[in-house]
């Protein structure tokens, strides 16, 4: 007698909660490299700093990082119709 066998493929909703999730995981990682890049920039021609450049750059990073989080969140929140008392 032949055992039913499940599905090989996800199903497409739980599949991109996954990758969703992934990709949660990985933003502070892609943050933090991007975060870092200045410093593998090459010095200026001058020796004077380029400091404002360097804010900018910063703050650019940082105001794009809250915004990839903010259209991941919604995504990340929990399901919780019908799935009360069930524990993973």
């Amino acid at each position: 007698m032949k055992r039913a066998r499940s599905p090989l493929f996800l199903k497409r909703g739980s599949y991109r909660k996954r990758r969703l999730r992934d990709g949660a995981r990985m933003l502070p990682v892609f943050g933090l490299f991007l975060l870092l890049l200045p410093i593998l920039w090459a010095p200026a021609e001058t020796e004077a700093t380029d400091t404002a450049r360097d804010g900018l750059y910063l703050f650019a990073v940082w105001f794009g990082l809250v915004v990839v989080a903010a259209l991941l969140a919604p995504g990340l929140a929990e399901e919780t119709s019908g799935d009360e008392g069930e524990e993973r």
